[in-house]
């Protein structure tokens, strides 16, 4: 009997990801470029199957074949395409679970659509843990070849109240940009709540285990979330290398991947405002130079920083202003994935995409129930800000986002995406921007036209006579 599946790449994430296919009944071929990591896989995890050619690892596999590609973006996904095309026949199935850029995806769809090999982008999010017990999964390509692997995915995927989190997104390459604004949702959901901790560590005078316990607190009600949850863990964790606590040893300068860029570069190109995804990525270039910002605080000077007396209250207000932030964070998100459909000519779902990242995935969230339920309602919602549901609350919630806006400047505590969120929120309620001068301005030096309210039609005005 010929194996079900392959899997090519046998770092963290193939690993794992071939042994949840395994759990769940499949004959599972496997195969790494360098030959030793395959022998140690299948030593340490004798289900899996192992194959030291590529060809004997093709001629293994039932048709049509399924591989599912688990190996570094870029280049490396060209080169692996180019080494399995001479072995595979027409309609044979090529996955791409990595981190890839959609724009590559779409290339490659087109390239393999070409030589009839159905070609899949896959996206992945979950980490080791959901890659081994279920991540969420965005697939997208033919959706005939979507029907043939369909039963291995949803076995695989994360499962919430009962659903598999995973559905099919659409055409060519939109699973990995659902997937890449999914990472963009991530990192301005990680600032939020990090400009939540630094309010409520300075300004509420708290102590790291008494900043475990409120966001304990937080994670039993409307913040209910994977990235809450995670922090109240963080908070409380002991140094393993010394005393005190670990978070206070940790270097304040945080890292990434590219995926939280691609999403601000999109949103450029789309013409969409994500300003509290872009904050973050602006946070994070901010955070790595360390040393230049620890020159700059001998230097440049700023108000004294005053703990509050009334801590409860701070309490209550940084969670309202952190989940009305964090609504417009996705509000964001999705608006960048309803103009890229138009765009691109992808037919999205949004009610299956938030059902979708229900589970499995970094920022899973019980509020997306609500999203869902927003676009089922109306698929054709021009912003989730629009619903009736997310209208109330920021209604309700909006002055205690400004409270702590207005608190945290006042006391010289940098809450970029804090204050991203609101002037978005300011920004899209107002019927007037005053774009008006602006354009006035531009045809006053460059002759660029305006449009008027009164009537169609671009006009030029001559400022000089």
């Amino acid at each position: 009997m010929k194996n079900h599946i392959g899997v090519i790449g046998l770092a963290v994430m193939g690993k794992n990801i071939a042994l949840n296919m395994s759990d769940h009944g499949y004959k599972v071929a496997v195969f790494n470029r360098t030959t030793s990591v395959t022998r140690d896989v299948v030593q340490e995890h004798p289900q899996l199957i192992g194959y030291e050619t590529l060809e004997a690892f093709i001629e293994s596999l039932e048709k049509p074949r399924k591989i599912l590609l688990m190996v570094k973006a870029g280049a490396p996904v060209d080169s692996f395409i180019e080494l399995l095309l001479p072995h595979l026949d027409k309609q044979d199935i090529i996955m791409d679970g990595g981190n890839s850029n959609y724009v590559d995806t779409i290339r490659r769809f087109n390239y393999l659509e070409e030589k009839e090999i159905r070609y899949l982008g896959v996206g992945i999010s979950g980490g080791e843990e959901g890659a081994r017990f279920g991540p969420a999964l965005m697939p997208a390509g033919k959706r005939d070849a979507y029907d043939e692997v369909k039963d291995i995915l949803e076995a695989i995927a994360a499962k919430a109240y009962g659903e598999p989190c995973v559905s099919y997104i659409g055409e060519n390459g939109s699973g990995h940009f659902v997937k890449m604004v999914h990472n963009g949702i991530e990192y301005g959901d990680m600032e939020l709540i990090a400009e939540s901790y630094h309010i409520l560590k300075e300004l509420g005078g708290f102590n790291n285990q008494e900043l475990s316990d409120i966001f304990k607190e937080y994670n039993k009600g409307e913040l209910d979330s994977y990235l809450i949850e995670i922090t109240e863990r963080v908070l409380a964790e002991p140094d393993d290398l010394g005393e005190g606590y670990l978070i206070d040893v940790i270097k304040d300068s945080a890292g990434q991947k590219g995926t939280g860029k691609w999403t601000v570069i999109s949103s450029l190109d789309e013409g969409v405002n994500t300003s509290i995804i872009t904050s973050a990525v602006y946070n994070r270039f901010l955070s790595s130079i360390k040393e230049e910002r620890v020159r700059a605080s001998k230097v440049l000077l700023g108000p004294k920083v005053e703990v509050v007396s009334k801590k409860e209250d701070l309490v209550e207000k940084v969670r309202r202003a952190l989940f009305a932030s964090k609504i417009m964070s996705y509000a964001q998100g999705f608006d960048l994935l309803s103009k890229s459909a138009v765009s691109h000519g992808w037919n999205l779902n949004f009610e299956n995409i938030a059902k979708g990242w229900r589970g499995g995935c970094i920022i899973r969230a019980r509020f997306l129930d609500d999203i869902a339920r927003a676009y089922k309602n109306n698929p054709q919602l021009d912003n989730l800000l629009m619903d009736e549901f997310f209208k109330d609350i920021i209604s309700n919630y909006q002055s205690a986002l400004r409270e702590v806006i207005n608190l945290s400047i006042t006391n010289g505590i940098a809450v970029s995406a804090l204050t991203s969120a609101i002037t978005y929120y300011d920004g899209y309620r107002n019927a007037f921007n005053p774009a008006n001068l602006i354009q006035a301005q531009r045809d006053y030096f460059g002759a660029h036209t305006y449009e008027r309210l009164d009537r169609e039609g671009n006009y030029h005005y001559e400022w000089f006579e």
